[in-house]
């Protein structure tokens, strides 16, 4: 059971809303977690504009890339909220159907590079609590991507932090499109809707 009801469009502050279509795009939807901070128009935009710059890709992590580096991220800390939203967000960025699947298992997958693995790794070491990133991790790590591109990597891992903490404390309602998501995708995993009805 949420601890907050989301917002309805009606509800939102009109310039709000308007930035917050950006979401439409990845999900489909506005998230029920921006609808829930939206009870804070200053807090909703700022996070709005975080996610805007921070899943912009400048360098060489791509949009489907940046989802899944989210669902391990995710899936390390036991966001079921956030591991479907990311999961929905990687199939409309163009996963392939081995990569989704094989997310969770990504160490022993032929879908993923040793770059990709790297980065991986990395993001599971850092929403891990404790954090166990070790200087090896960092070491790999920077074998395949530039400073930049671990900037970006780092980016989405500690937004996703910040949305782990907020949807599983919240208990946010999850939406029609991210739960069809991870029932098609996520079903060979322990993934349930959880507390997010």
């Amino acid at each position: 059971m949420p601890v907050l009801r989301p917002l309805t469009d009606g509800e939102f502050d009109p310039a709000l809303l308007e930035d917050c279509q950006f979401f439409k795009g990845p999900l489909g939807v506005i998230p029920n977690s921006v609808r829930t901070m939206a009870r804070r128009p200053a807090i909703a935009r700022a996070f709005t504009d975080l996610n805007a710059a921070v899943m912009k890709c400048e360098g060489s992590l791509t949009p489907e890339f940046k989802r899944l580096i989210g669902y391990i991220t995710s899936f390390a800390s036991g966001c079921r909220y956030c591991q479907a939203h990311t999961i929905l967000a990687s199939e409309r960025f163009g996963s392939t159907e081995a990569r989704m699947a094989d997310a969770w298992n990504y160490e022993h997958s032929p879908h993923f590079s040793e770059a990709e693995k790297a980065a991986l790794s990395f993001a599971h070491a850092a929403a891990s609590v404790p954090n166990s990133v070790t200087p090896e991790l960092g070491e790999q790590l920077l074998k395949y991507w530039s400073e930049e591109d671990v900037v970006e990597l780092m980016g989405v891992i500690a937004l996703f932090g910040f949305l782990n903490r907020w949807n599983d404390s919240m208990g946010t309602a999850l939406e029609d499109l991210p739960i069809e998501s991870a029932t098609r995708h996520l079903a060979h995993t322990d993934w349930e809707v959880g507390k997010h009805q």
